[in-house]
C-alpha cells in the first residue's frame, strides 16, 4: 500500500467544495444495518481501543498532541466525540451534513510538523480515512468478541452503510474500499505499515491507567475505587484486542493470563447483554443523538429522525 504524503496543504478530497457536496450523500437512515449495529452498547467497551488506534496513525497523533486538549479535558473531549458520532449516524441527514462541516472547519487550521520532522495536515485524506476506518471497525470487532457477530451479508449492507457515512464527512469514492474484503485489507495494511508508538498514544494509555475524575461532586475515595476497576477491565480490553505486532511496537505487555482474563470478560458481557432486548441495547446513541440535535437551529425533523434508530 502507498501510503499518501503528509502535507501543510489541504488535500484534495476532504473539505473545501467536497463539503457542499457531502449534502447529496445518503446519511444512515432508520433500519439500516449500520443503525443497529453501530450503536450497540458492547461498542462502547471498544472506544479506548478505537482513540488509541487513531492517535497511532502518524498524522493524527501529531495532530492531536499539537492542537488537542486531551490531557488536559478527556472528559469534554470524550463526550463531544459522542455527540458528533452519534449526530452523524441517528442525526438525519440534514443534522449530519451540518456536523460535517463543522468537523472539516474545526479540523482545517490544524497542520504543523510533528517530531521527526514529518509536515502534517489534520485533513489529510490518508490520517481522515484512517479515523473512519476504526469506527468501521470498531462495531464488528466489538460484536465477534462481546456477541455472535454479524453475518457476511449484514457485513456487506453495514459496509455499504459505513462508507456513506465516510462520504457525509467528506471523502470521495477513491478514499474508501469498494467492499468489505478490500476495506479488511487496506485496514491490515495501515496497522502493519503506518501505525507507530508517539506522544499521544502514550497520553492516551496514561489516562486510560489513571483516568481522570469526570465531576468535581464525585468523593474522591469512590472514584478511585471506580477508575481502578474501569481502568483494569479498559486496558484489558483494549490491549488484547489488538494485532500482538502493534501491541509490541506501542509498547504494550501481554500475558496467557491476561488472555483468559479477557476470555471470561467476554463471556461474562455476551452473558448479561443477551438479557437484554436488542432495541434497548441501541437507547443511548439515538438519545445522544436526540440531545444533540435538540438545540436552536437544528429543526424539528432533526429531532424527529434521531428517534428513528430501528
Amino acid at each position: 500500500m502507498t501510503a499518501l504524503p503528509h502535507t501543510s496543504e489541504v488535500p484534495t478530497g476532504v473539505g473545501g467544495k467536497e463539503v457542499e457536496a457531502s449534502s447529496q450523500i445518503r446519511a444512515p437512515r432508520r433500519g439500516d444495518v449500520v443503525r443497529r449495529r453501530f450503536g450497540d452498547i458492547r461498542s462502547t467497551l471498544t472506544a479506548p481501543r478505537l482513540l488509541l488506534l487513531q492517535v497511532s496513525h502518524p498524522v493524527v497523533g501529531a495532530g492531536v498532541a499539537d492542537h488537542g486538549n486531551f490531557r488536559a479535558e478527556p472528559w469534554p473531549r470524550l463526550i463531544r466525540t459522542l455527540l458528533s458520532l452519534t449526530t452523524v449516524v441517528y442525526g438525519g441527514q440534514e443534522a449530519a451534513t451540518a456536523e460535517a462541516r463543522r468537523l472539516i472547519q474545526v479540523h482545517a487550521p490544524m497542520k504543523g510538523t510533528d517530531p521527526a520532522g514529518r509536515r502534517y495536515h489534520a485533513l489529510n485524506p490518508e490520517a481522515y480515512h484512517w479515523v473512519h476506518a476504526t469506527l468501521v471497525k470498531g462495531p464488528v470487532d466489538a460484536q465477534r468478541l462481546f456477541g455472535k457477530g454479524m453475518t457476511d451479508d449484514e457485513l456487506e449492507a453495514y459496509y455499504r452503510g459505513m462508507r456513506d457515512v465516510g462520504r457525509v464527512w467528506g471523502l470521495k469514492d477513491h478514499h474508501l474500499p469498494p467492499d468489505w474484503a478490500s476495506f479488511v485489507e487496506y485496514y491490515d495494511d495501515m496497522v502493519a505499515e503506518r501505525l507507530e508508538y508517539n506522544r499521544s498514544v502514550q497520553d492516551v494509555l496514561d489516562e486510560l491507567s489513571r483516568p481522570a475524575e469526570p465531576f468535581a461532586w464525585i468523593p474522591g475515595p469512590l472514584w478511585r475505587s471506580l477508575a481502578r476497576v474501569a481502568a483494569h477491565f479498559a486496558l484489558l480490553v483494549t490491549a488484547g484486542t489488538l494485532p500482538p505486532d502493534l501491541r509490541e511496537r506501542l509498547h504494550l505487555r501481554w500475558s496467557a493470563r491476561q488472555e483468559r482474563a479477557l476470555r471470561r470478560f467476554a463471556r461474562l458481557v455476551r452473558a448479561l447483554t443477551a438479557l437484554v432486548p436488542p432495541p434497548l441495547r441501541l437507547t443511548v446513541s439515538p438519545a445522544i443523538a436526540y440531545w444533540a440535535t435538540h438545540r436552536p437551529g437544528t429543526g424539528a425533523e432533526a429531532r424527529r429522525r434521531a428517534l428513528g434508530a430501528w
